[in-house]
């Protein structure tokens, strides 16, 4: 397990308090990070979509798994006691009569819920989810598993925390590997090899762009194009770290910057700090965002500025969103990201900065490593 029981103990009475509070008797669960939450349950083998996996979360006690042969013996070391099985993948019968008999075991006619909102997926046929409706009355589970997830324990927040050091280390000997000439491409690769260098489990993510006036998204892969003098390089970056993720990105000049990229780039930390002081536990995702966007647009962006950073965890993006329609309330233990991000020159290039924190009774903890309060020049 990547904590020790007791973690995962108070995590599935915590979520069976909010179960009895929406008059659930059980809660089935079928994604990676809904399961690994409440089991410890890390395996890379969810990259097989072939197989499906269901978690059982009854009032009471602990979970049960229905679960292919394959993964028994994993299980068995996390919590979980009862681990039901079948030989997957049976194209007759993947698993759904085993299910349909624990779910009715566990609820005995009481209500079943399975998470519905934004950030849920279905992880099982969609023909396997037409025979399970047909015999059991399924809904939502109010938001139990994302309320619960939104608030980190002090074993969560430390693993984050881990993460962000790992991926800081990396950022700092990104001038050992950029410089002008060097494909981007290049860049991607080797920075990576940084990351698992510095301690990471593995990088699933890795994002950014170059350009004379920055770049035009954040979520390309990279080109094969060189870097040159006067480019504004940025890779964003999520590391694994104990199953928990990082995300944050820097920003580099190749070079000396133009006086644009410099004052944009002041401009991202100025919106960082303002986003911190609105940082507190009381305040709502959309009083962060407002702070952020005043600096960025002026107060002008709205809903059409797009989410200024958003929730943290085992996935790495989760929870909240700092947009002007998202009015969750802050709370000790919500970790989270702040992300600004202006144009440069008013074109159609842009610059964004990301840092990670942790909402505290006072305040907030930062995660990540204080940014440089320049942009850090690579080699021309």
């Amino acid at each position: 397990m990547t904590f020790a029981a007791m973690e995962f103990e108070l995590r599935i009475r915590a979520v069976q308090g909010r179960m009895a509070q929406n008059d659930l008797a059980a809660l089935l669960l079928t994604q990676d990070a809904d399961i690994r939450y409440l089991t410890g349950y890390l395996t890379r083998f969810w990259e097989s979509p072939t197989r499906p996996w269901f978690l059982v979360v009854p009032a009471a006690g602990l979970p049960i798994a229905v679960i292919p042969s394959i993964g028994a013996a994993l299980m068995a070391q996390t919590v979980v006691r009862d681990i039901r099985t079948w030989g997957a993948p049976d194209y007759g019968d993947d698993g759904v009569s085993l299910l349909i008999d624990t779910l009715k075991e566990v609820a005995q006619g009481g209500k079943i819920g399975t998470p519905f909102g934004i950030e849920s997926h279905l992880r099982m046929p969609l023909a396997d989810w037409t025979r399970l409706c047909a015999e059991l009355s399924i809904g939502s589970d109010h938001a139990v598993l994302r309320h619960a997830r939104m608030i980190k324990t002090p074993a969560e927040v430390d693993s984050i925390r881990a993460a962000c050091q790992i991926a800081g280390r990396a950022f700092q000997r990104v001038p050992e590997i950029a410089r002008a000439g060097t494909p981007l491409a290049e860049v991607f690769r080797r920075f990576q090899m940084l990351c698992l260098e510095e301690g990471a489990d593995w990088v699933p993510y890795l994002a950014g762009g170059a350009g004379p006036t920055g770049y035009e998204d954040v979520i390309s892969p990279a080109s094969e194009v060189p870097l040159q003098s006067g480019d504004i390089m940025m890779l964003d970056t999520g590391v694994i770290r104990n199953g928990y993720f990082s995300d944050f990105d820097r920003n580099f000049a190749v070079g000396v910057p133009s006086k644009a990229a410099e004052a944009a780039y002041e401009t991202l930390l100025k919106a960082m700090q303002a986003g911190e002081c609105a940082l507190k536990a009381g305040n709502t995702a959309a009083d962060v965002f407002h702070a952020m966007d005043q600096l960025c647009t002026g107060g002008k962006g709205g809903q059409s500025a797009g989410r200024l950073g958003h929730g943290l965890g085992l996935q790495l993006t989760e929870g909240l969103s700092f947009i002007a329609d998202d009015h969750t309330v802050l709370e000790p233990g919500m970790v989270i990201t702040l992300e600004p991000g202006v144009s440069v020159s008013g074109g159609a290039g842009l610059m964004v900065h990301e840092d990670d924190y942790v909402v505290t009774a006072d305040g907030w903890e930062r995660l990540s490593p204080m940014p440089p309060e320049k942009l850090v020049r690579l080699e021309p």
